[in-house]
């Protein structure tokens, strides 16, 4: 099984990188996803009720994404908030990550070639998953490009400024090894995009 860590900035395509993956049979793991599970757990739940008030909470009871986001990404609560609402959710994801790579690897490890299983994580390198990777791809992205996704998403400047901040918290370029990253531009036409992930893909069952 050969896993292969996403690395990018918010809105550098990190998650159009992931369905490419996925669309040549690769399993992705998805972290935002399993944040939206832990969301819905009864005890994680409970807990950001207790840090971030009730008044984060949906009228059905459900965590509002939206209403967290603009309490942790607020810039007078600063990065503390965020500190508080990831130890909350970072834990219980991350036990569901080492599970699900624990599952794919009992059920692929005789596969040849290898099974290719893509972590998109926000903050790969910031948690240290880089680590368990056998590749890395570096999602790039012009910037212009990128603050226009993020626009479309309905972000307010604050809040885009605060989630850039907590990329630049704990991430070192320098700290990447070169031998096992690849890098893709995912700014323009996603058939050229295609065309990269196509190469890396081949090389990844050449191993």
């Amino acid at each position: 099984m050969v896993v292969v860590g996403l690395i990018g900035r918010i809105g550098a395509g990190k998650s159009t990188v992931a369905r490419m993956f996925a669309a040549r049979n690769a399993s992705v793991i998805d972290a935002d996803a399993l944040a939206h599970e832990v969301l819905d757990d009864e005890a994680a739940r409970a807990e950001v009720v207790r840090r971030f008030g009730a008044d984060a909470l949906e009228p059905d009871g459900r965590v509002s994404r939206r209403a967290l986001a603009a309490k942790v990404f607020d810039a007078a609560s600063g990065p503390a908030a965020l500190r508080d609402l990831e130890a909350i959710i970072h834990p219980r994801v991350r036990s569901r990550i080492e599970a699900e790579l624990a599952r794919l690897r009992r059920v692929h490890a005789a596969a040849d070639p290898p099974h290719v299983v893509v972590l998109d994580v926000p903050l790969l390198v910031q948690a240290g998953w880089d680590a368990a990777c056998d590749r890395l791809v570096m999602v790039t992205c012009d910037d212009l490009v990128r603050q226009a996704r993020l626009a479309r998403r309905g972000w307010d400047p604050a809040q885009q400024a605060a989630r850039e901040q907590a990329w630049d918290r704990g991430f070192r370029a320098e700290a990447v090894p070169p031998e096992k990253t690849v890098s893709v531009d995912a700014s323009g036409d996603p058939s050229y995009t295609e065309d990269q992930i196509e190469r890396i893909w081949r090389g990844l069952l050449r191993r």
